[in-house]
């Protein structure tokens, strides 16, 4: 399997362990996102750190689990985004739709402010 999950207090981190964000990671990434989501967990942070390319499939499943977490009322949240995948976000003008941090501490801290801003 090309995912892995770490639940957190307040997320669910899941890591993409693929070169390729794509049509063959795609549906099962977003059936993870979608059991995540049934679950009960609002917040997820999708790290890309080993994704250095993706495609419409991948992007598709961005936008799911970026869904989910909205109507949760919580937050998805990218973290290791390579420049190929920044490029896509920017060309699909999603840019301000997704948000982006640096790494997962950066991500787990940034939606523990949100938390507890509200």
């Amino acid at each position: 399997m090309a995912l892995k999950l770490e639940k957190h207090k307040n997320c669910t981190v899941v890591r993409i362990e693929a070169e390729k964000l794509d049509s063959i990671i795609a549906p099962d990434l977003k059936a993870h996102l979608v059991s995540i989501s049934s679950e009960g967990t609002k917040n997820i942070i999708l790290d890309l750190s080993d994704s250095r390319y993706c495609d419409s499939s991948g992007l598709s499943a961005i936008l799911v689990g970026n869904r989910l977490c909205k109507n949760a009322g919580g937050k998805l949240v990218l973290t290791g985004v390579k420049e190929p995948v920044k490029k896509l976000i920017l060309i699909s003008q999603l840019d301000n739709i997704l948000h982006s941090v640096i790494s997962v501490d950066d991500g787990i801290k940034l939606l523990e402010e949100v938390e507890t801003s509200r």
